[in-house]
């Protein structure tokens, strides 16, 4: 899935780090962040490509998608509502 081309305001490095870190990180960077901030999420846990869309529709975050990286890491993009 090919990421909009957006400004990110902040990037949080998750790379190497396994369920549920990834996911309580992004939420605790999420809370800090104004609205329509994008947030940057770097990560190689396999689960938050379900766990992070899952997050964002439930807690009315806007997802706005993920591409795997050629250095073995998934980029994520969120946008604060």
């Amino acid at each position: 899935m090919a990421l909009p081309d957006v400004n990110v305001n902040k990037t949080l490095d998750a790379r190497g780090l396994s369920c549920p870190m990834p996911m309580l990180k992004t939420k605790k960077t999420l809370k800090d962040m104004k609205s329509g901030e994008v947030l940057e999420v770097l990560g190689t846990d396999p689960g938050s490509k379900n766990d992070i869309p899952s997050f964002c529709e439930k807690h009315g975050y806007e997802f706005l998608g993920y591409e795997d990286d050629p250095a073995g890491f998934t980029r994520y993009l969120i946008r604060v509502k």
